[in-house]
């Protein structure tokens, strides 16, 4: 997952909303979001490399969501998938506090990472670079490939395209979010992050939606939770820029199943 953009506890109607789209190689193998017949309680993807996922919620609300941090020059080969991260809390029974706690006795033997814990109520953000738990405030964010809402052009461009939208409405209109998602301009050079890879990538890795040869946003997410704590989840794949498919599923969070 390369950009999470949320609105989180300040709409009058939503606890929750997500527009998120994950970017990976193409020939990676993959499973679109469904009921896991291992874990009957998760909607979820799958990668079918590792077995973990990028983003995630249980039907009893858990909810957890993964992207990498950026930086080549610290790169090393790991057999440790971060996308376990997600899935081993969706299964587990801890609190997002301890999770973490757990997490940071091992936060070494990954590759960087950020991650957003919780569930409909409580949000939690840590990344293993600067080795920091905070709580995520209320209002809109967005999270690429560094931490929590640096201004990269993407990142600011999802976030107040998504804090526009959202603040104007009572009740949000996914298709509105996945066209916010499928934003493929690319940023002027001189706004471009240096994260340790050339101009030329830099400047392909720039917009929300990534269209490359091998690489780019395989599917796009969109996540609402109500105040009453109804749920509707929309996955829609893509490969080469090309829509495929849409999963779909709506629930009422069931708070005897956390």
């Amino acid at each position: 997952m390369c950009l999470i953009n949320f609105h989180y506890n300040q709409h009058t109607n939503y606890k929750l909303i997500i527009a998120a789209n994950r970017d990976e190689f193409y020939n990676r193998p993959t499973e679109q979001a469904h009921l896991w017949t291992d874990a009957p309680n998760i909607i979820a993807g799958r990668d079918l490399e590792k077995y973990g996922t990028w983003l995630g919620i249980t039907k009893g609300g858990r909810f957890a969501a993964l992207t990498n941090y950026r930086d080549p020059a610290h790169m090393v080969p790991n057999d440790n998938s971060r996308g376990a991260l997600v899935s081993n809390y969706l299964t587990s029974s801890d609190t997002p506090e301890d999770y973490i706690k757990t997490i940071q006795k091992m936060k070494d033997y990954y590759n960087g990472f950020n991650l957003l814990l919780g569930n409909q109520d409580h949000l939690i953000y840590y990344n293993n670079i600067e080795n920091k738990v905070q709580p995520v405030t209320k209002g809109t964010h967005s999270l690429s490939n560094h931490f929590l809402n640096t201004p990269w052009p993407k990142v600011e461009t999802g976030k107040n395209s998504l804090k526009n939208y959202v603040t104007q409405q009572h009740k949000v209109d996914p298709e509105v979010l996945f066209d916010i998602l499928k934003n493929d301009k690319m940023a002027k050079d001189e706004d471009l992050p240096c994260t340790g890879v050339d101009l030329s990538l830099e400047r392909q890795l720039s917009p929300l939606f990534i269209n490359m040869k091998d690489y780019g946003t395989r599917c796009s997410t969109v996540l609402l939770i109500t105040k009453n704590n109804d749920v509707h989840f929309i996955e829609r794949t893509y490969h080469q820029g090309k829509y495929i498919n849409e999963q779909e599923f709506k629930f009422k969070i069931d708070e005897m199943t956390k």
